[in-house]
């Protein structure tokens, strides 16, 4: 099972679900949370933060090294948090967990009238999906196949 979390960014205007895989962290390791419009002032500091697509996260790493050593042989990184799914976007990107839904529901039509055409659909969009996230830059994006 796994948690999931609801934050607002720094100055308000957007709210992020996270995704916090296995349960290892709690949701205090995310100290701050700056969406494109919020991240420009920002100074960068990769001991703590990462940056996606001008989406930048600051995670509280002490409290992350503390509480995931027993759990994660890797160093445990901003970067790993993020990118392997311990402390990240529920889903690809910021809002994916909702835009997938409704991606999804044209497709889902055709489950009931004509399934050959729904899994060919539902993999071609996948595929397709996943492609453009990558060329978007999206961090999670980079390392699928």
């Amino acid at each position: 099972m796994c948690m999931a979390y609801e934050k607002k960014c720094n100055c308000g205007a957007r709210s992020v679900s996270f995704h916090f895989k296995d349960n290892i962290f709690p949701e205090q390791v995310i100290k701050e949370l700056y969406c494109p419009a919020c991240s420009g002032a920002v100074t960068m500091d990769p001991s703590t933060m990462v940056s996606d697509n001008g989406w930048i996260l600051s995670y509280d790493m002490e409290a992350a090294k503390f509480m995931g050593e027993k759990h994660i042989k890797d160093e445990i990184t901003p970067g790993l948090l993020l990118d392997q799914g311990y402390c990240s976007w529920n889903g690809v990107y910021p809002g994916d967990n909702l835009d997938s839904v409704r991606e999804r529901e044209k497709i889902i039509a055709l489950a009931k009238t004509n399934p050959a055409e729904y899994f060919k659909q539902l993999k071609s969009w996948a595929v397709e999906r996943m492609e453009k996230l990558r060329n978007e830059g999206w961090r999670k994006a980079q390392n699928t196949a």
